[in-house]
């Protein structure tokens, strides 16, 4: 048996549901969310609105789960990563953390 903590590994159906809460928040809705294995990034969003995340992302903890699902996120709202992305991810997640 696995002696992982919920920390060390949460399952793909939290993880999903952690995305679709945030994707609430910020008034998208990404049309697929897929998890697999990247070998040098933690998420990608595609012009059709699909998210996929490196499926290593369930052994990481939520507050840096929470940096790559906004930032993949946003992109459904702005395709680069210029000031108003940064601003963006800056406001979602320091409107984050204030709720904790």
């Amino acid at each position: 048996m696995d002696a992982r903590t919920l920390e060390e590994m949460i399952p793909v159906q939290v993880f999903k549901s952690e995305v679709m809460s945030w994707a609430e928040r910020i008034g998208v809705e990404p049309k697929e969310i897929r998890l697999r294995a990247m070998k040098k990034k933690w998420g990608s969003c595609s012009t059709s609105g699909r998210l996929t995340f490196n499926s290593e992302i369930l052994r990481q903890p939520a507050s840096f789960r929470a940096e790559v699902i906004v930032h993949e996120l946003l992109h459904l709202k702005v395709p680069n990563h210029g000031r108003v992305f940064k601003s963006l991810v800056k406001a979602y997640l320091a409107q984050s953390a204030d709720s904790q």
